[in-house]
């Protein structure tokens, strides 16, 4: 019988007494106890420290910090030479914890992303060599380069936070945040991200052009020097856990929950909409929801996080219909659209 050895800093399923928690992240005993209050400094010091390299976009890296935060996956699409991989490594630079990453080519294979079983004749058994997928952030730079075979070695990580190879289970450490880079031109040799996939990431940003007085401040401090060298950790692993344990407690009431719903209902019944949001949809929209109010400094979430996060969380999932893409229709038009016609609840969100 084949023996597989656990991965380092993974638990394999080999004695089910020992199974870890399937959801991959530490036991909330073993985890510190933060107030809400603390959340939101904690997240506007990773901002800062990312802003140091990537100027002028608060918004845009707030929401990023806001995804990790909210336990998901991020997916960075926009044209070449914005700063899409440079965000993404500030992010995994500001953060004292394991960073792997990947550059998806053609001719990457599943085992190059997950690991691979080699056979050890000294002790004559397979040993398991874990992939880059083992880390807390996954840096994955233009995704869409890779075929669909090996960009699904992604989908068990980034849905389960688990890798199983050879019939073993390894449960991925938390915090886990995969943040895929792709570009939407250059399409030739490319592979486009099935919609299994896009349903995994939690958001989809845009970086977009700097404004003037961004570039020329880049001009003046990145032509020398590149500041991703000099950035430092502002955190840590440990906190982030923290960090991510208090945002699960932030209190969502019932008529919140029904507006996430009715949101992500309307999508579905849209008639320019060929293929509405999941029901993965809505839990990805609530959990960012309850990291946005909690780095507000909110135990609770209001209608207003959620509607804030309506096009970032949906609209990478949506396929519009073929009369919609003839008349120019975007999925942020649709979704605001979508905004607008769905009643506010009007019930405390407290309760």
């Amino acid at each position: 019988m084949t023996h597989v050895s656990p991965a380092p800093g993974a638990q394999s399923d080999a004695t089910p007494h020992d199974r870890p928690s399937t959801n991959g992240h530490s036991p909330s005993n073993t985890v510190p106890t933060l107030s809400v209050a603390q959340v939101g400094p904690a997240a506007e010091r990773i901002v800062a420290n990312i802003e140091k390299v990537v100027a002028g976009k608060h918004d845009v890296i707030r929401l990023g910090v806001t995804v990790l935060l909210a336990e998901g996956h991020l997916l960075i699409e926009d044209v070449p030479g914005v700063g899409k991989t440079t965000f993404a490594k500030a992010l995994a630079r500001s953060i004292d914890c394991t960073v792997r990453r990947i550059q998806f080519t053609p001719d990457l294979l599943p085992s190059d992303v997950t690991g691979v079983s080699i056979y050890n004749s000294e002790s004559t058994d397979f040993e398991f060599k874990p992939g880059p997928v083992f880390a807390n952030i996954v840096l994955g730079d233009e995704i869409n380069r890779a075929s669909p075979k090996t960009q699904a070695a992604l989908l068990e990580c980034m849905a389960e936070r688990q890798v199983t190879v050879d019939g073993a289970r390894y449960v991925l450490q938390s915090p886990f945040l995969v943040l895929a880079t792709q570009n939407p031109i250059e399409m030739e040799g490319t592979y486009a991200l099935p919609e299994a996939q896009r349903d995994r990431f939690t958001a989809k940003l845009s970086l977009g052009y700097p404004d003037r007085a961004a570039e020329i401040a880049m001009l003046s401090d990145q032509t020398t020097a590149d500041p991703l060298t000099t950035l430092t950790t502002v955190s840590d692993a440990e906190h982030i856990r923290a960090l991510i344990e208090t945002v699960r407690n932030v209190h969502v009431a019932e008529a919140v929950k029904d507006y996430v719903v009715s949101l992500v209902e309307a999508t579905r019944n849209h008639s320019d909409i060929r293929l509405g949001a999941s029901p993965r949809a809505s839990l990805h929209l609530l959990r960012t929801a309850k990291s946005a109010a909690a780095i507000a400094g909110r135990d609770f979430v209001l209608p207003d996080d959620v509607q804030r996060l309506v096009a970032p969380v949906l609209a990478h999932r949506l396929l519009l219909a073929p009369s919609a893409i003839v008349a120019g229709r975007s999925p942020e038009n649709l979704l605001a659209e979508i905004v607008v016609k769905v009643p506010i609840p009007v019930a405390s969100a407290r309760i």
